[in-house]
This record gives C-alpha cells, structure tokens and sequence, in this order.
C-alpha cells in the first residue's frame, strides 16, 4: 500500500500549493464551457487545501476540486535514460459568477 503523503503536519501557503495554472487547448476549452481551470499542485496538498489555496490567490468562489496524480514517464536522452517527475493536477470548477482571466 502506497504512503499517503497529504496527511502531514505540514502547512503550506497558498502560492506553495498552486505551483502554475496549465494553459491547454483542452484547459482552455473546459475554461470557456465549463468554468474549470486546471493547476500544478504541490503533492502534498489535499483537495481542501487546493479550494483554500485558489480561493486566496484569486479571490473566486470554488464550487468542486477534482485532482489526478500524474505517474512520471521514461524518456532516453542519446545514451542516457531518465524519468520525468511525477506530479500532480488539479481541476477546479468555479461558482458560474467567477472566472479567472490567465491573459
């Protein structure tokens, strides 16, 4: 069984938690449609701490928090293999009065 890491001690500010929003094609679509935006987020934030972080930093109202952890990949450079980061995605749907304008 996998070491949950969320459950810590640890407090994280809000802009160690949103680490950049991830502009998309798919991104901007479900922006426009759906009112969902899409982060990076720290691993070890929870879905709360997520809804806290966007709600400071960009003073909306977060109606859901949908996150998905993102497994690193292998990738060979010439003579050398490596592996991408493993990280995690967040998926925020705003209340349908807020947006939030990355341009």
């Amino acid at each position: 069984m996998a070491k949950d890491i969320t459950k810590t001690k640890l407090t994280l500010d809000p802009h160690q938690i949103v680490l950049r929003p991830l502009v998309t094609e798919k991104g901007y679509h479900k922006a426009e449609r759906l009112n969902s935006y899409t982060f990076e987020v720290n691993r070890m934030a929870g879905k709360d701490d997520i809804r806290k972080a966007v709600e400071e930093l960009f003073d909306v109202t977060v109606v859901r928090v949908n996150t998905q952890n993102r497994k690193g990949k292998p990738r060979r450079t010439r003579f050398r293999q490596g592996h991408t980061k493993a990280w995690k995605k967040a998926i925020v749907t705003l209340d349908p009065e807020h947006r939030i304008d990355f341009f």
